[in-house]
C-alpha cells in the first residue's frame, strides 16, 4: 500500500519559497544544512544554501509529508492541477498573517474558503 511521502513544488527560487512555506505551516522548518549537505552542494559548485536547487521543508515532529522546492527554469503558467488546503482556528488572523508573509488573495468562495497564491503564484486554499 502506498503512503504519501513528499509534496514537490517546482519553482524559481527554492530557498525563498521553502522559507515561506516553513513559516506558513505550523510545525514545519527548512531542513538544516549539516557538513554532509554542504559538502554535497560544494561538489555541485554551490557554496551558499541560498542557491540550493532543491530545498527540503520537513515537519518538526517527523509526522506528515515533507515539502520539496525544486528549481525549474520556466515560470508558472497556468492554474495548479493540485493544491494544498490549510486551516486555522482564527481564519481572519491567519489570512492577515499569510498575506504578511507574501501570499496574495486570488478570490473568496461562497462555500467558506479563500483561494490564495504563495509568492511564486502556486494556489492554495485557506479554509474556514
Amino acid at each position: 500500500m502506498a503512503r504519501l511521502r513528499d509534496v514537490v513544488f517546482d519553482c524559481g527560487n527554492p530557498a525563498a519559497l521553502a522559507r515561506f512555506w516553513a513559516a506558513a505551516l505550523d510545525d514545519y522548518d527548512v531542513a538544516p544544512y549539516d557538513e554532509e549537505a554542504m559538502a554535497y552542494l560544494k561538489a555541485q559548485g554551490i557554496d551558499d544554501p541560498e542557491d540550493d536547487p532543491s530545498v527540503l521543508v520537513e515537519p518538526r515532529s517527523g509526522v506528515g509529508p515533507r515539502l520539496w522546492f525544486n528549481l525549474v527554469p520556466e515560470p508558472k503558467q497556468a492554474k495548479n492541477r493540485l493544491h494544498i488546503d490549510i486551516t486555522s482556528d482564527d481564519f481572519d488572523a491567519e489570512l492577515r498573517r499569510l498575506t504578511g508573509l507574501g501570499a496574495s488573495t486570488l478570490r473568496e468562495d461562497e462555500q467558506g474558503w479563500t483561494v490564495m497564491a504563495d509568492p511564486e503564484g502556486n494556489e492554495f486554499c485557506l479554509m474556514r
